[in-house]
């Protein structure tokens, strides 16, 4: 059982945990603190608006983050949806955490190389 940054009341809230995601922890802070505390239709909209390049944060489109929490937001608001949540009072906790330690060998006196790992919890709360 993992454990969540964010634990409210389990019959008011639906959640999304993802482990070991190929995406970058400091780009996925920075989003996840944006879209934290949004409705979720403002806040899908703020990734999709991203994800065409409509829309951007301090100049960087952070497409990879994007791609990867639309489809836990898409999986977090079908749990909402079987649990009977509204949802337009779903607000929206997300946070990234750092993933397990990837290395990746090379050959003799060459170093290896580190691969970013990501995790992400997302918590869809009805207030």
């Amino acid at each position: 059982m993992n454990k969540y940054a964010y634990n409210p009341d389990p019959k008011k809230s639906a959640r999304v945990f993802g482990r070991g995601l190929r995406i970058s922890q400091k780009s996925s802070t920075i989003v996840c603190s944006r879209i934290t505390g949004m409705s979720l239709d403002k806040g899908r909209r703020l990734l999709m608006n991203m994800l065409i390049q409509k829309e951007s944060l301090s100049g960087k489109y952070y497409t990879n983050v994007t791609k990867e929490l639309l489809n836990m937001l898409r999986s977090a608001e079908s749990n909402a949806e079987f649990k009977g949540l509204e949802p337009t009072r779903l607000k929206i906790h997300a946070s990234a955490h750092t993933g397990f330690r990837f290395y990746r060998p090379r050959g003799w006196k060459r170093r290896g190389e580190k691969r970013k790992v990501c995790n992400i919890q997302m918590v869809l709360e009805e207030r």
